[in-house]
């Protein structure tokens, strides 16, 4: 597979970014950040934000055995904490959007149920829980930026 278009709007991607780098912040957690995004990535099979995502994860001090059972987090016990837990439970839901009985395009889609936020909401204050969903929303942006572009791994540099 190769690229399609190396091209982004240079406006466009530092303004992505700059809120991507705001929600981080906001959530105070560099790692948590990196994990939500890492399962997003996942979800959406973009490998371009994996290779990139993983190298930093790593770099803030994630492990590599974490990293490697993210995909099987529901299933990894104790390894991952209840806040982490929760965490990736709102990734999944805001990523996939499964939840309901209707929506637009027919039935099983359209919002994120409410035990997931609310147990999301027991773990993060409002300021943080409204910066955890940033966080998730911009690395799906990018995600599907990067999957529709079919933007090669590799070519990340901090």
């Amino acid at each position: 597979m190769s690229a399609r278009t190396s091209y982004l709007d240079k406006g466009f991607g530092t303004a992505l970014a700059a809120l991507g780098a705001t929600a981080k912040r906001g959530l105070g957690d560099p790692v948590l950040a990196e994990l939500v995004m890492i399962r997003a990535s996942q979800i959406n099979a973009c490998a371009f934000c994996l290779d990139m995502h993983v190298d930093i994860a790593v770099k803030n001090g994630e492990s590599v055995k974490r990293i490697a059972l993210l995909n099987a987090w529901a299933e990894a016990g104790a390894l991952f904490s209840e806040r982490e837990r929760a965490a990736l439970a709102l990734t999944e839901a805001v990523t996939v959007l499964t939840g309901g009985t209707s929506g637009a395009f027919g039935s099983g889609g359209g919002f994120v149920p409410d035990e997931v936020y609310e147990k999301a909401a027991k773990h993060f204050g409002e300021a943080e829980l409204a910066h955890l969903i940033a966080v998730i929303t911009v690395i799906n942006s990018w995600n599907r930026v990067m999957v529709s572009r079919r933007t090669e791994p590799g070519g990340y540099a901090p």
